[in-house]
């Protein structure tokens, strides 16, 4: 038994698994290299995530400590004025520390004696100039005789004619005492971390455009993506009738053919057909140019719908009787007199019916049918295709936007017809709809003003 077979064998298992491993590692390169793009802005985001938390945990302990700050300056100048007090009334204070904080920014002061309200407000003017304390305040002593918080005064730095009343809780430990409010201490808190505020302010405009670069860089990648479908899709589309067209007139080359006129009517036929769908897909791709150019002029004038409809039923006859298919044309508008450019509403049709019978298969079943609704005609285009999903219905108006189909190519198309629909009803106002659901077909919905009689 020769053993050359069993070597063929074994090299052809080797060259089988050489080639699966290098299909393995070529569509793994290929998926980290199309991923590359979404890995940096997940790590980008990542670290952006890290930076706004310690920006916020930073901000957070600056805060505590200027606030903590602030409340031992305040504390310090009110024992100050406290001190002076009883300075003044030949009193000496309690041993324990007379200012307690009662709330954020509220504070209490225990004198032990009577309160001159016209010396307290001297004292805490004063010693809250000399500590550079320059937040307005509101103080009211507490009167035993009444057991009410009165004498209210408010300080307000920059405007000596500032008055407002705080809600001053009374303290039942103290006899003789007076409460202090700062209503803006927040704000003032906040005004001494001006570089805290400026380097967030930096931080947020950062984020913003890094959020609106990475939008950017995610669109373009998406157009270039669509673009480079919509030019492979475009050279298959031309390739096809020209290498056909290309068949055919090589054989009608061949001078013995016009001894066989049935088979020269044949290719030159092919020929004419060819030559007619190379020249519709023409006319998509420089209708696609008029739209980006905004050159959309309308010449209005009164059609009859259903002579439009018959127009485009009548150029899918043939397609139709190759692949088993039909068209239901039901006109049960009674005025089917519109206002519309006729070359456009016959392009709309035609893409409309077009994009059914593609997406039908082999048995399509077409229903255009008309309907009056108040002063409206409404034209209905329906198919028993596959139907789109919800979350495709307003993406394929978009510009070479196609459903996705996985790896599967089976109906040919740029993605320009729906948005060639789109773009004309909005030129003439009408009303578009979809109404679809996977397995169920496709229904589009054309509101169009009538004319009067």
């Amino acid at each position: 038994m020769s053993s050359q077979p069993i070597f063929e064998n074994v090299k052809k298992c080797k060259l089988a698994v050489y080639t699966e491993i290098s299909l393995f590692i070529l569509c793994n390169f290929t998926f980290v290299k199309s991923n590359r793009i979404r890995i940096a802005v997940l790590l980008g985001s990542i670290s952006i995530i890290g930076i706004i938390v310690f920006q916020l945990y930073w901000v957070n302990k600056s805060f505590d400590l200027a606030e903590n700050q602030f409340n031992q300056t305040v504390e310090i100048a009110l024992y100050k004025v406290a001190e002076k007090m009883a300075e003044f009334n030949g009193h000496q204070l309690p041993n324990e520390n007379p200012v307690r904080q009662i709330s954020s920014n509220y504070f209490i002061v225990d004198i032990n004696d009577v309160i001159d309200a016209s010396i307290l407000d001297h004292y805490l003017k004063t010693e809250f100039e000399y500590r550079n304390i320059n937040v307005d305040y509101e103080y009211a002593i507490y009167d035993c005789e009444t057991d009410e918080m009165v004498f209210g005064s408010y300080f307000n730095p920059s405007d000596k004619s500032a008055k407002i009343t705080g809600t001053f809780q009374k303290y039942d430990e103290f006899t003789y005492y007076f409460g202090i409010i700062f209503p803006s201490k927040t704000i003032y808190i906040l005004k001494t971390m001006n570089l805290w505020i400026i380097s967030t302010f930096v931080l947020i405009t950062a984020i913003v455009f890094f959020s609106y670069a990475i939008f950017i860089i995610f669109r373009q990648k998406r157009l270039s993506e669509i673009q480079k479908d919509f030019i492979n899709n475009m050279t298959h589309e031309f390739k096809t009738p020209v290498s056909t067209i290309g068949i055919s007139a090589s054989v009608l080359a061949n001078p013995e053919i016009v001894n066989d006129p049935g088979r020269l009517k044949n290719y030159a036929g092919i020929i004419l057909d060819q030559n007619t769908r190379l020249e519709q897909q023409i006319e998509k791709v420089l209708q696609l140019a008029r739209l980006e150019k905004n050159k959309i002029k309308l010449q209005l004038s009164e059609i009859n719908v259903h002579a439009v409809i018959a127009s485009v039923v009548s150029g899918f006859k043939l397609k139709l009787d190759e692949n088993e298919g039909e068209i239901i044309v039901q006109d049960r508008a009674k005025n089917p007199l519109v206002s519309a450019d006729k070359i456009h509403l016959t392009n709309v049709i035609y893409n409309l019916v077009d994009n059914a019978v593609k997406y039908s298969g082999k048995q399509t079943r077409v229903i255009i049918e008309t309907r009056e609704v108040d002063s409206n005609l409404e034209i209905f285009v329906s198919d028993n295709g596959p139907g789109i999903d919800k979350k495709y219905q307003k993406k394929i108006f978009d510009k070479f936007f196609r459903v996705p189909t996985g790896n599967v190519h089976d109906v040919k198309g740029f993605g320009i017809g729906l948005n060639y629909v789109k773009n004309i009803a909005k030129a003439h106002r009408w009303k578009l709809e979809l109404t679809s659901s996977p397995g169920q077909g496709s229904v589009f919905k054309i509101s169009i003003p009538m004319t009067n009689q």
